[in-house]
């Protein structure tokens, strides 16, 4: 694929890819402007949006370095080039979202603990964040208190997966089903009754799950 860049553009994009390559973690906004000389990361911020709206990276809301470099875009600095062959993503760094406040964004900063680095080889699909898992209502489908869920942030989801959800003031992850219009939230747990999402209730899909990190050790 040939992108038409700017000299600034391709300049972030071989920063990105040379601090990929010897730190296995992409730059901050700040450590951007700082190796470019821009007056504030504001408008490093400006740059990674423009080389985001071409498709030359993905950009990860909520985290300082949720940078992704897309891979068919080929380097313009010879002695990057030169680099002995690795992936460009060893890891990812994803936010970690512990409790939400009702009626904000669930990727708000305030929500975001820190961020967790993973390897991204360890999901079928790539996740937005993780979110701590609270209580013991999935239990039987493997996800227990405590654990580090991985998180594709999508507004929509198929009947049967596991989604996290917001129904009112409570975030919550469930089981989705959708029967002759009726929509229930379903515990993985017999001591949990469903949840029943009426008309009206302020109701939305903030992710379909697509992994696990268990935090807790074995017994």
């Amino acid at each position: 694929m040939t992108l038409k860049l700017t000299d600034r553009q391709r300049q972030i994009l071989d920063l990105i890819r040379e601090t990929i390559t010897h730190s296995g973690f992409p730059p901050t906004r700040a450590e951007i402007a700082q190796s470019l000389g821009f007056r504030s990361a504001n408008a490093a911020e400006d740059h990674l949006k423009a080389l985001a709206r071409k498709g030359a990276i993905e950009l990860t809301a909520g985290a300082s370095r949720g940078i992704r470099l897309v891979e068919d875009v080929p380097p313009s600095a010879p002695a990057i080039a030169q680099q002995p062959a690795q992936p460009s993503w060893s890891h990812m760094l994803l936010p970690l979202v512990g409790r939400v406040a009702a009626g904000s964004p669930i990727l708000a900063t305030e929500h975001v603990e820190r961020e967790v680095g993973v390897d991204p080889g360890l999901f079928a699909q790539t996740p937005d964040f993780l979110l701590k898992v609270q209580g013991l209502s999935m239990r039987d489908a493997g996800i227990l208190d405590g654990d580090l869920l991985a998180v594709r942030k999508t507004p929509e989801a198929r009947p049967g997966q596991i989604v996290v959800a917001r129904l009112g003031e409570e975030v919550t992850v469930k089981r989705l089903s959708r029967q002759n219009g009726r929509i229930q939230l379903l515990a993985e747990n017999p001591d949990f009754a469903p949840i029943d999402v009426r008309p009206g209730d302020d109701f939305a899909i903030e992710g379909i799950a697509v992994g696990l990190i268990r935090t807790q050790a074995l017994h």
